[in-house]
């Protein structure tokens, strides 16, 4: 590798789903700036990362399954996919080999190659939930990721307790977009101006989270609307779940308005008095909108099997899992786990959002601190930042490699 400097750098890159592959296209971008076009690129990606130059391995379409029962019905492909890529890391000797999001594939991936090429620097790009689920993989982790980059300001202190991985927070790409969630004068009314107050329901993003919460907060969408039939329910939906969604509402007393599209989506944010969502990365978006919020998630069977193993094997290090409530140490947002995500106790949560209540207050004070807790010192963009991260690495271990000559 001593010749680095004199030939382009090779950087791998593996995403197993839509969302690395929106994470992978900028920080291709960013590589690039950073070493004035002297890189080449090979890996798994996207349509985005596509657009970059890079020429998928294979379409990741084949491996960008959700859900045990989806997973169990493809794994002989997946498991194809991933000693595919092992063989094809291994045969171009990248300088770097980034893997991003989806630990499931993309974990595996890495496990291998450091077993049949340790000399490749392993950079991670989003931490698994260790801090919610499984503890234990930070320190199994450190086994074959060099660096962590993390998008959440609390996981590199919870690698360091957990004995994980070298961690770096290189921001989260929701901050540098607060200003599309953030309402201009006159999008989002005060409450208890006398205007009907507006709810957002967020069922998720998977069709089984959808399927899961749906009717409970049906429920609670009647119970509000019993109270205040002027209330504005609006839904926005992933594209892929819109038939579903549209299935199912349409049996509901009170049908919600079903928004489509980013655009709709970033002005129903901008219009919410209040929010009913699943557990998630929406939290956020909502939280960086000003939206006070309940939090409802239920754990499909299999999980719900293993959390009765708890005291065996533990789950969770934290006190919640709302990722404003973990950002902030401070459980403001409610949550309601399984049963007691009913329709009264939803409702009942989410009633005083909709008012100019003590319990609105104290969310929206508490969602303020959140841009100074996000953001970087440097200022930086997210993608400059992992790409600097990561190319830190790479010099490293050229150093190292030279040293040894």
């Amino acid at each position: 590798m001593s010749d680095t400097a004199a030939r382009p750098l090779l950087v791998y890159m593996i995403v197993g789903e839509e969302s690395g592959d929106q994470l992978a296209a900028p920080m291709m971008q960013s590589l690039r700036a950073r070493t004035a076009g002297n890189i080449r690129f090979k890996g798994v990606g996207g349509e985005r990362m596509e657009r970059e130059g890079l020429a998928s391995l294979f379409p990741i379409e084949d491996i960008a399954v959700m859900g045990l029962s989806a997973v169990l019905g493809r794994l002989p492909l997946i498991v194809k996919r991933v000693y595919q890529s092992v063989d094809d890391v291994v045969a171009a000797d990248p300088d770097l080999l980034v893997i991003i999001d989806s630990p499931d594939f993309t974990h595996n991936v890495a496990k291998r190659v450091r077993k049949r090429a340790p000399h490749i620097p392993v950079v991670g790009y989003v931490s698994p939930s260790v801090w919610a689920w499984r503890p234990g993989r930070a320190r199994r982790m450190a086994a074959y990721v060099d660096h962590l980059l993390a998008i959440l300001p609390f996981e590199p202190e919870v690698h360091r307790r957990l004995g994980g991985p070298p961690t770096s927070f290189v921001g989260h790409s929701i901050i540098q977009r607060a200003g599309d969630f953030r309402p201009e004068p006159g999008e989002r009314s005060d409450p208890g101006a006398g205007t009907a107050p507006v709810l957002l329901v967020l069922p998720g993003s998977r069709r089984s989270e959808v399927t899961r919460l749906l009717a409970d907060f049906r429920g609670a969408v009647d119970i509000l609307k019993a109270e205040r039939p002027d209330l504005r329910v609006l839904l926005p939906a992933v594209p892929r779940l819109l038939p579903h969604i549209e299935q199912e509402v349409a049996r509901w007393r009170h049908p919600p308005e079903i928004v489509t599209g980013e655009a709709g989506k970033l002005a129903a944010f901008r219009s919410a008095h209040a929010a009913l969502a699943a557990s998630g990365t929406v939290s956020l978006e909502l939280a960086i909108s000003g939206v006070p919020m309940a939090i409802a998630y239920k754990l499909d069977w299999f999980y719900r099997r293993i959390k009765d193993l708890n005291r065996f094997l533990p789950i969770a290090s934290v006190t919640s899992m709302v990722l404003p409530n973990i950002i902030l140490g401070e459980n403001v947002v409610p949550e309601f786990l399984d049963g007691d995500a009913n329709p009264q106790a939803l409702a009942d949560a989410v009633r005083p959002l909709l008012a100019d209540s003590p319990e609105r207050r104290v969310q929206v004070e508490a969602f303020a601190r959140l841009d100074e807790m996000m953001r970087l010192p440097s200022g930086a963009a997210q993608a400059d930042e992992a790409a600097r991260v990561a190319l830190g690495l790479v010099q490293n271990s050229i150093n190292l490699d030279q040293n040894s000559a």
